[in-house]
């Protein structure tokens, strides 16, 4: 799938309701909660890996959207989330080459941080956490695949 094609289909739910903001953050979320299952379930290198691979795509889609000149973002957020992705991309890379459970908190930590920063518009941080259960709900990660 091309990053255009994966950008369109990241984009679909908020064109059914809620603002790019609370799609971006509950994606974040999203990401979030796969990685931490994943990491209290131990033993399957093959899983974790994959969704690795699913919140790398959905930090590249970020990055690609951030990167966009046409995108209209203050130039200390553009350059924020860019060095942001950055140390995502870099982090991603290690996991891959070593894949331990241990090594996802990071990258659930900065998922969560910035999911609650994002949907903090219309509820608060720990209301948008609570939001996101073990249970699957319908999310815009559904249909990207690693």
């Amino acid at each position: 799938m091309s990053n255009e094609n994966a950008s369109t289909q990241y984009r679909q739910p908020a064109q059914q309701g809620g603002s790019p903001r609370e799609t971006e953050g509950r994606a974040l979320m999203e990401a979030a909660r796969r990685l931490a299952m994943v990491k209290d379930h131990p033993g399957d290198t093959a899983a974790l890996v994959d969704t690795v691979r699913l919140n790398w795509r959905l930090w590249t889609i970020f990055q690609s959207d951030v990167s966009d000149p046409s995108a209209n973002l203050p130039d200390d957020i553009r350059s924020n989330m860019l060095t942001l992705c950055n140390f995502v991309d870099k982090r991603t890379v290690e996991i891959l080459a070593d894949p331990k459970p241990q090594s996802l908190d990071v990258l659930i930590n900065i998922n969560r941080n910035i999911a609650a920063g994002l949907l903090s518009e219309s509820a608060t941080p720990q209301a948008a956490a609570d939001n996101v259960t073990e249970e699957h709900h319908p999310s815009p990660l559904d249909g990207l695949t690693a």
